[in-house]
């Protein structure tokens, strides 16, 4: 697990308010979803997850999508279909999850937080896994009928 050094004294309280984030779950002509590496700098850096960010102020979790994806992908990315919501208690922070599904973009994938990304399929092979990430894999597998290990974490 990354260090909580330096985090807040309260970083793990129930007190905390969630912050809002859209997430996009990518799937290419194949079937296989997109994953992302966290970058330098970040809390969780090298950890894999789903790409997107924090809704701001006004924005719809599909507008957040949008905005984030063009800013972290460079790509345009056509209807986002929500899907599930979780709600994640990190040491660093309270976050409410909102996946959803997105089958079209266009423009090509530009990593311009100098992230890594992957396509990939059950089981993931990229390691390690942002918590966050393990429930979607889990109810991915769920859909494809998918009964082995998820991740390897």
């Amino acid at each position: 697990m990354p260090s909580t050094e330096g985090l807040p004294a309260n970083a793990g309280s129930a007190e905390r308010i969630a912050v809002d984030v859209a997430v996009g779950v990518l799937f290419d002509a194949h079937g296989r979803f997109l994953l992302t590496s966290r970058p330098e700098g970040k809390v969780y850096a090298g950890y894999w997850e789903f790409p997107g960010g924090k809704l701001e102020r006004g924005e719809t979790v599909e507008q957040a999508l949008k905005r984030e994806l063009h800013e972290e992908l460079g790509i345009v990315i056509g209807e986002a279909e929500p899907w599930k919501v979780e709600l994640m208690d990190y040491p660093h922070a309270r976050v409410r999850l909102h996946f959803c599904k997105v089958r079209r973009w266009s423009g090509e994938l530009q990593m311009r937080e100098r992230q890594s990304a992957r396509w990939q399929e059950l089981p993931v092979q990229v390691r390690p896994v942002l918590p966050g990430t393990v429930p979607v894999l889990c109810w991915l597998a769920q859909e494809a009928g998918f009964s082995g290990p998820t991740h390897g974490d």
